[in-house]
């Protein structure tokens, strides 16, 4: 983690009102502007990632194929396409999915305010993660990854939680 790396705060309608260190911004759980992907491939399945058990903050969890921030001046799809290739390995075109704006408390005394611009894209191809950032990765089904979220929802991350609450029919439409 790069404590100095910057993130954008914004208000409530995603406007931005400035920018703040990540890790203090995660501490003093203000309101940022944050990015997510979710691929899924031919055979109907989604590419969850396992975050590196060293992450800041929930490590260990599965998630969505991955999420990070935006940096000052970038725009959310140019952010979600670099950090996917980052993570990853993985470059494909990405459309946006939704937004949602949520505020989680987190382990290490971290909170997640967000409003988050979630992507989606269709990948076939080698998936190759970065180790530094993810523990592992798993292609799953919608009907498997509902089942096992509402049967350990403590293995994922709770934004991801979230979205398989409220945004269960983008999510499924994927596959």
């Amino acid at each position: 983690l790069d404590a100095n790396e910057l993130v954008v705060l914004v208000d409530a309608a995603d406007r931005q009102i400035g920018t703040a260190p990540k890790l203090a911004a995660h501490r003093e759980g203000r309101l940022h502007r944050a990015i997510s992907v979710q691929i899924a491939d031919s055979r109907g399945r989604l590419l969850l990632q396992k975050r590196h058990i060293g992450k800041y903050h929930s490590g260990g969890l599965w998630t969505n194929t991955c999420c990070s921030h935006p940096r000052p001046g970038e725009a959310t799809l140019a952010a979600a396409q670099r950090r996917l290739e980052a993570e990853m390995g993985i470059a494909c075109a990405l459309t946006p999915l939704f937004t949602t704006s949520y505020r989680a408390d987190l382990d290490n005394a971290m909170i997640e305010h967000e409003v988050v611009h979630v992507f989606a894209g269709s990948y076939e191809g080698p998936v190759r993660a970065d180790p530094r950032e993810a523990d592992g990765y798993d292609w799953v089904t919608p009907a498997a990854l509902r089942q096992d979220v509402a049967a350990n929802a403590p293995r994922y991350s709770a934004w991801f939680g979230i979205y398989v609450r409220d945004f269960w029919a983008q999510l499924a439409a994927l596959a």
